[in-house]
């Protein structure tokens, strides 16, 4: 007898397969060089070797330290839109040889996303941490809903090409991946990186005004198939709340 999937998608009850950590270290290579994410998951460190030549594009200011071997250059990308859009018009490119230490800016988690040339996946502006040479990393812009209520903003990386980008969390990072058909929601403000449909939809019942005060109104609703990061901290929930015990 053949097993019916649950209402959402979800794969039937003793097939389920939860969100899953990411929080052991990740040791890999890649063309030109070494990875080692480490110190997880919120204290977390990026160290690359790179060989001579290798170049990594990162994010200014994720730097903690390097060899002196290692050539440092700033490259400001122009345009309006990535100005409208909040992008930081400069980013740090390093050449090796040599070692380079990279690092959130707020306590979380790093994880990394390897790419073929098939991949495409899409990531909020501040998970950006690092990527190899031969990615392709485009800004795009989302509808009202999203762009207000999703919580990464109305612009957003499109990223593809061939090899690794390393993202950042505020948090953990776990990871869920969905079936075909399945339906899963994340609260605002803690969507890392996905390559699936989504969409905004009201959870809480009760009307606007129990929305409001339970903060849990909207939701993006994301739909299989596909993956899914998530960072278990939401930065405008913990501002809200030193501001709150600093008054």
């Amino acid at each position: 007898m053949k097993m019916q999937q649950m209402p959402g998608g979800a794969p039937p009850f003793g097939q389920f397969t939860g969100a899953v950590s990411t929080a052991q270290d990740d040791v890999g290579t890649f063309n030109g060089g070494s990875y080692r994410i480490s110190h997880r998951d919120s204290n977390s460190l990026l160290t690359l070797q790179l060989a001579a030549g290798c170049p990594i594009s990162a994010k200014p200011g994720a730097m903690i330290a390097m060899s002196p071997t290692i050539t440092l250059k700033g490259s400001v990308n122009l345009g309006v839109l990535k100005l409208l859009a909040g992008f930081s018009l400069t980013v740090s490119e390093y050449t090796g040889p040599g070692e380079l230490l990279l690092a959130p800016s707020t306590l979380g988690d790093i994880t990394v996303l390897r790419f073929s040339g098939s991949e495409e996946w899409r990531i909020g502006k501040h998970s950006f941490l690092a990527a190899t040479s031969a990615i392709k990393k485009d800004h795009e812009s989302q509808d009202l809903s999203k762009g207000m209520f999703s919580g990464v903003g109305f612009f957003i990386y499109k990223i593809s090409g061939v090899g690794l980008v390393w993202l950042q969390s505020f948090g953990a990072i776990i990871k869920k991946d969905l079936v075909e058909g399945e339906s899963y929601y994340i609260d605002n403000g803690h969507v890392v990186a996905w390559n699936c449909k989504f969409k905004m939809e009201r959870v809480a019942s009760g009307g606007i005004i129990s929305a409001v005060s339970s903060k849990e109104g909207l939701a993006c609703r994301f739909i299989g198939p596909g993956s899914v990061y998530i960072q278990t901290r939401n930065m405008k929930v913990f501002a809200a709340q030193l501001q709150a015990y600093s008054g």
